[in-house]
Order: C-alpha cells, then sequence, then structure tokens
C-alpha cells in the first residue's frame, strides 16, 4: 500500500520554484525548435475543421484531406503576402518622394530644437554623426544578424507547413499516446479537456481572423478619408498587428504616422491617423471583440498583459501571438484538475462586463456583482461532472 508523503509548503514552493525556472530556461534555450512547434500545432487545430468537412462531406480519403487543407492554407497566406508586396513595390515608385518628405520633416523638426534648446543645426548635425558613427563600428554584426534572422524566417515558414501537415496527418496517434499515458478511470476527463482545449483555440483564432479583417476594412476606409497615401497597405499592416494583443496596436499606429508623414507634408494628418486609430480602436474593443473574439475561456487583462510580455522575452512576436492560447489551454488543464482549480480561477474573469444605463452599456468592475458566489459555510458540495454522450475509448478519437 503507498503512502503520499507531504512536504512542508518551503520544500514544495522549491520545487515548484525549480520546476519553472527549468521549464522557462527549456523554451528560452530551445526557443527556436519549440515556437514553430507550437505555432503548427495552433495552425492544425485550426484546419481540424477544414480536414473533418473534407473527409465527412466530400468523402475525401484522410490523407488527401490533409494535403488539400494545407495547399489551401498556404495559398492564402501567399495571397495576402503577394498582395501586400503590390502594395509594397507601389510604394517604391515613390521613394524620392518619400525621401524628400523626409528630409523635410527633419528640417522643421531641427528647427524646432533650435528655437527651443538653442541648438544650432551644426551642433545637432554634430551630435547624430557621433551618435551615427558608434552605430556604423558595429554594423557588420548588424547586418550578420539580420541575414541570421531572414534565414530563421525563411526555415521556419517552410518548416511550419510541414509540421502542421504532420500533426494533422497524426492526429489520432498524439491522442491515443495521451489515453495510454493515463488510467482508463482519467479518460472521460482527458477527453474533455481536450474537446474544451480544442474549441477554445478555435473560437479564439477564428474569431482573431475576422476582427483582423474587420480592423484592416475600418483603418483602410478611415485613412482614405483623411487623405493618407498608401492607406491600403497602412490598413492591412494595422489589421496584421493588431493580432498582437495590446501591443499590436501601438507599433501599427506608429508606424501609420511615420508613412503619412513620409507620404505628405503636412503635420495636420498626424492627428487624423490619431483619430482613425482611437475609433478603430475604439469600435474594435466594445464591438468586434464581442462579436468575433468569442472564446469559450476568459482570460483576465492581467494575466493576459503579462503572458504577452513573458511571450515577448522568450520567443519575441510568435511568442506574443502565441501567449493568450497558450495561457487558454493552461487555463482549461487547471480549471479540470482539483488541486491546481484555484489557479485557473486566478487566471479567468468573472467580473460583469458591462451594465446598461439608459440604454448605454458603460464598464461595470464591482465585486458585489461578480459571477461568482463564494460560500464560506461548512456544507460539502458535490462536483457535478455531465455525463459525456460518447464512449471513451480509443476508436472515438475522430472527435477531438
Amino acid at each position: 500500500m503507498s503512502e503520499t508523503v507531504k512536504f512542508p509548503f518551503y520544500i514544495r514552493l522549491a520545487a515548484i520554484l525549480l520546476c519553472l525556472i527549468g521549464l522557462f530556461a527549456i523554451v528560452y534555450l530551445g526557443r527556436d525548435i519549440i515556437f514553430p512547434l507550437l505555432l503548427s500545432l495552433l495552425f492544425a487545430i485550426l484546419l481540424r475543421p477544414v480536414v473533418r468537412f473534407l473527409i465527412t462531406k466530400l468523402r475525401f480519403p484522410h490523407f488527401v484531406a490533409v494535403v488539400f487543407a494545407i495547399v489551401l492554407f498556404v495559398m492564402i497566406f501567399l495571397g495576402v503576402f503577394y498582395f501586400i508586396s503590390l502594395q509594397v513595390s507601389d510604394m517604391a515608385h515613390d521613394w524620392d518622394k518619400i525621401k524628400n518628405n523626409f528630409f523635410y520633416h527633419i528640417e522643421n523638426f531641427q528647427q524646432l530644437i533650435r528655437d527651443n534648446f538653442h541648438l544650432s543645426k551644426s551642433e545637432q548635425n554634430k551630435i547624430i554623426l557621433n551618435a551615427t558613427k558608434n552605430s556604423l563600428d558595429s554594423g557588420k554584426e548588424i547586418v550578420g544578424s539580420t541575414l541570421n534572422s531572414f534565414t530563421d524566417i525563411v526555415l521556419n515558414l517552410t518548416l511550419i507547413p510541414i509540421y502542421t501537415f504532420l500533426f494533422l496527418l497524426y492526429q489520432n496517434l498524439f491522442v491515443n499516446f495521451l489515453i495510454k499515458l493515463y488510467k482508463p478511470i482519467h479518460h472521460k476527463k482527458l477527453r474533455e479537456i481536450l474537446i474544451e482545449i480544442k474549441l477554445a483555440v478555435q473560437s479564439y483564432v477564428v474569431g482573431l481572423l475576422f476582427e483582423m479583417i474587420a480592423v484592416s476594412i475600418l483603418t483602410t476606409i478611415g485613412l482614405y478619408i483623411i487623405g493618407v497615401e498608401y492607406f491600403i497597405l497602412l490598413g492591412i499592416i494595422t489589421g496584421i498587428l493588431n493580432l498582437v494583443p495590446y501591443i499590436g496596436i501601438l507599433f501599427a499606429g506608429a508606424l501609420s504616422i511615420v508613412v503619412s508623414l513620409s507620404g505628405s507634408t503636412d503635420l495636420s494628418i498626424v492627428i487624423g491617423v490619431i483619430v482613425v486609430n482611437i475609433i478603430v480602436q475604439f469600435i474594435d474593443n466594445n464591438i468586434l471583440v464581442p462579436m468575433f473574439v468569442n472564446s469559450k475561456v476568459q482570460i483576465n487583462a492581467l494575466v493576459s498583459i503579462v503572458g504577452i510580455i513573458i511571450g515577448n522575452v522568450l520567443g519575441g512576436i510568435t511568442g506574443m501571438f502565441l501567449a493568450i492560447p497558450i495561457i487558454a489551454i493552461l487555463k482549461v488543464i487547471f480549471d479540470r484538475i482539483d488541486s491546481l482549480e484555484p489557479w485557473g480561477y486566478l487566471m479567468g474573469d468573472d467580473l460583469p462586463k458591462t451594465f446598461e444605463w439608459h440604454k448605454i452599456k458603460i464598464p461595470m468592475y464591482n465585486y458585489n456583482t461578480s459571477t461568482t458566489t463564494i460560500n464560506f459555510g461548512n456544507e460539502d458540495m458535490d462536483d457535478v461532472i455531465p455525463e459525456s454522450e460518447q464512449n471513451n475509448g480509443p476508436e472515438n478519437n475522430e472527435h477531438l
């Protein structure tokens, strides 16, 4: 008969911290391998309904359905890339105009500094020259790192479709592997976790795609109205950068301002760009996100922001994009494990989002109206686990 050994709190805390440090170290050191795999897994979950449709409705063989889904995915990606390259080439034709406008704004900026800080243009140029001189010393290193980064991007763009294809092809193999890891008594809960993860990730990613399209269209229309050149390119870039929550829109706004100044000598256009971004974000946060990004797992803003920052440290832009889906997966797992359920609750968001006043919905954050009722009594609460309508055997893994 096995006995459970309970260690003191400080030993358990030290073990948890060591495990977290080891996990982060492994992810950081192996990020070039781990993040493409995670991104491919995300795309595989997204493409799984397409594969099922081809198999069940069109009677495609499994292998042919997977190949067709991957080809469709690659074609859509290449189509978007080709359209953006056309817009960039149109922008390149106006390079002389962009350069002249850029130097015009630099001249005005130097004049502003001279009037307010009493620095002559020669002194400003001297400061800039000293700064650029130090930068030129490391120019070879920058070029080398840029070439290495470009090589990594090309390699990942090649490997991600292959990884996605293999995840879709060997889906049942991975599910059966997870089933074999646990005793039959835990298969029902494992099945529920896998199905909930699939639904959460699919709803989140599909919602993000619709949100990206809507933000791109709204931004393009807004920039066209205020007369910004290259409005189509900036609208598409804004929609793509908006895929990174909270932070992406800031970079998109800054990029729109820089490109707008390069395309025009009118400084008032900056105000128009800022107004357009504010209006689009208001529509995005209050209409598009509740309408499209209907995730099955609610995560509070604090955990989302911290997760995005950690993702940036570990994997850059890819890590920032993967942060929310990974947190959603962790929350699903935590909510289903009794000992980790408090951490799942901590990652969640149980506060009411709005309060209606005279048909106007405004934010309402009040713990007195929290959706979770805390009972401090001594009564025992029985856990209610819904009965699954499907069998728990490996033969039904096609539903996962």
